[in-house]
């Protein structure tokens, strides 16, 4: 059982075209807890509201949705309230229903388990917009770290984070980290056994923590447009890191030269060839780790030519634990 077991009202606050996989990824978290919960005789701990300035919206896919809630204005029992973000290069708040919304946020009161923000990529940009994040700790999407340090000086913006916790505030980077930190608060308030069974339902293969990269190392070192490092990175490193590649084979299958090769590394991707490849190589055997291989066998499979040799990239690159106690 839980120790408090008082029903928290979770309030999706949208705006029109709102990302939809912001907002339906956590509260699908969210509807499985309550679902598991209810399964073994449980209460449900979770009511969600959607809640908008209009009670009609468009989503970012065009769906659009009726019957939205009015914002809420009575806090007499504990809530969330999420925001989620927009589609563009920045976010635009200078309409009517986002000047609505950011009056409705700038009357808030945010207090730890009493009412608390949850803020999904972009989303954290209308809560700065709105004044809540002076003297916070925060992260957003990628593409909107430097938008969120002009909007709000005073925030502490948290690059390459999955998510941040700064109760009653909790930010995330975006997308698929909404649902990372929707279960890090479920197994905070029913457990987590619980935020495990939703996961595993959900199919979410490896939980992500706030000390998590934003970004995988799978996704990393690609923001170029060159088109011969993608062909390396796309057609060889990345579909078989545990192949003997050597900046020679690597230049190959860029048709250019060993030299060249490590040149254009340097200058579009911001690493060396052969340390993107420990890297990647490392990612592999992380998940090999993760998935129940030993670390002889997760060596192996990622290209490893020894167990010292992956405990030696595990310590270069600064991993927490071990190849033998990963975390």
């Amino acid at each position: 059982m839980d120790p408090n077991p008082t029903l928290i009202r979770v309030v999706f606050a949208l705006l029109p075209h709102s990302l939809v996989l912001d907002w339906a990824g956590p509260a699908e978290a969210l509807r499985i807890a309550n679902q598991l919960r209810t399964a073994a005789g449980l209460p449900p701990r979770f009511e969600l509201v959607f809640a908008s300035p209009e009670p009609e919206s468009a989503s970012s896919v065009g769906v659009r949705l009726a019957g939205l809630q009015p914002l809420p204005s009575d806090w007499r029992m504990p809530t969330w309230v999420v925001l989620v973000g927009l589609p563009g290069e920045a976010i635009a708040v200078d309409n009517p229903p986002a000047r609505a919304l950011l009056h409705w946020l700038r009357g808030l009161r945010l207090e730890p388990g009493r009412l608390e923000l949850v803020t999904v990529c972009a989303g954290t940009l209308l809560a700065a917009h709105a004044g809540l994040l002076a003297g916070r700790r925060a992260t957003t999407h990628h593409h909107h770290l430097d938008e969120l340090k002009q909007v709000e000086p005073k925030c502490d913006v948290v690059a390459n984070r999955v998510f941040v916790l700064d109760a009653p505030l909790y930010s995330s980077a975006g997308v698929t980290t909404g649902i990372d930190l929707m279960l890090h608060r479920i197994g905070q308030t029913c457990g987590e056994t619980l935020a495990a069974r939703v996961a595993q339902t959900m199919v979410v293969a490896i939980r992500r923590g706030p000390q998590d990269p934003e970004l995988s190392p799978f996704l990393a070192y690609r923001n170029h447009l060159h088109a011969a490092l993608h062909r390396v990175q796309d057609d060889a490193v990345s579909e078989a890191p545990q192949t003997d590649w050597t900046v020679p084979r690597m230049a190959e299958v860029a048709h250019t030269s060993p030299r060249h090769l490590t040149r254009l590394f340097v200058e579009h991707a911001g690493v060396a060839p052969l340390a993107y490849l420990r890297r990647l190589r490392l990612a592999t055997a992380q998940l090999a780790l993760h998935s129940g291989a030993n670390v002889t066998q997760a060596a192996e499979m990622s290209g490893f030519g020894s167990d010292t040799q992956l405990r030696r990239a595990w310590r270069q690159f600064g991993l927490p634990g071990s190849p033998s106690t990963p975390t």
